[in-house]
């Protein structure tokens, strides 16, 4: 049975990744992704957090790339392509558990949403709704102030504010899903709500939520980047921080442009990425779209 099972599931990964491959953007951004989470995994082989300090770096301040720093230094000298290098891991792990938070919540709250059809599944659309109508970014910054500095609150910021689009969208789901003869024939047969919810429910809305996952963590690495860029950082680099850094110390005035360009350019790469690859994975997913 189990060998069976395993041999389903090579055949449907086979089928999927022979779509997948049809869509040239999001193996591109594919492509990208990987080159990205490898770099930043790694990054400790070669350099360590040492490199964000301002102590030891000797180099010239401003430096233009060149020899001495091929992506030029900043206002300590520091080199920009060790900061964006290590910069990468806060920045990708905080969009990754960001989003895992917000999909947690949202399936969640999605999926006995669309199950409970009385009163709670009322409360719970009009809690959402309450939070879909706050302004994310000003109650992830209100979030991050009252439980101060740290990486945890700022993915905790990001997952509580980004979570309400997708309990709406997995409740619709859900609702289509339970409405399928089947889903009757269970309840005929006895089965619970956990049952129908876990064992029937979740694995329809399963590729959906995998889709909407990856838009979201582009969506949590601009948040990211825009919470740093305001002021509410994590206490670690990230390319959001370097991007305040260059505002702080007045870089496009010192002429200064690779301490701008460079860090919004990974921002953009890697946003684009996840972007090309949640459109390709919507458009395999997605009968409809097939």
């Amino acid at each position: 049975m189990t060998t069976l099972a395993w041999t389903r599931r090579k055949m449907a990964f086979s089928r999927f990744w022979t779509t997948f491959r049809r869509q040239p953007a999001g193996v591109v951004g594919l492509g990208i992704l990987l080159v990205a989470v490898v770099l930043a995994l790694i990054a400790p082989l070669f350099i360590d957090e040492s490199v964000t300090g301002v102590v030891s770096d000797t180099g010239k301040r401003f430096g233009a790339p060149g020899t001495d720093s091929a992506l030029g230094n900043d206002e300590s000298g520091r080199s920009i392509l060790e900061l964006i290098w290590w910069g990468s891991r806060t920045s990708l792990l905080i969009g990754f558990l960001a989003a895992v938070l917000a999909m947690v919540i949202g399936t969640v709250i999605g999926i006995a949403a669309g199950h409970f059809r009385g009163w709670i599944g009322a409360a719970l659309m009009r809690v959402t709704d309450w939070f879909l109508v706050l302004p994310s970014l000003v109650t992830a910054l209100v979030l991050a102030a009252i439980l101060g500095g740290s990486m945890t609150t700022i993915i905790v910021a990001i997952g509580v504010t980004a979570w309400p689009s997708t309990a709406r969208l997995i409740r619709a789901q859900t609702l289509a899903v339970e409405a399928r003869p089947y889903i009757e024939r269970s309840k005929a047969l006895g089965a619970g709500h956990w049952h129908i919810m876990t064992k029937h429910v979740l694995p329809n809305v399963a590729p959906l939520l995998l889709a909407s996952t990856t838009l979201e963590v582009a969506s949590a690495i601009v948040t990211e980047s825009t919470l740093a860029f305001l002021g509410v950082s994590s206490n670690r680099t990230s390319w959001g921080t370097m991007l305040r850094g260059s505002y702080d110390w007045n870089a496009a005035s010192n002429g200064a442009w690779w301490y701008i360009v460079i860090p919004g350019l990974c921002i953009v790469a890697v946003v684009m990425a996840f972007t090309l690859v949640g459109r390709a994975l919507e458009a395999v997913l997605n009968p409809r779209l097939r």
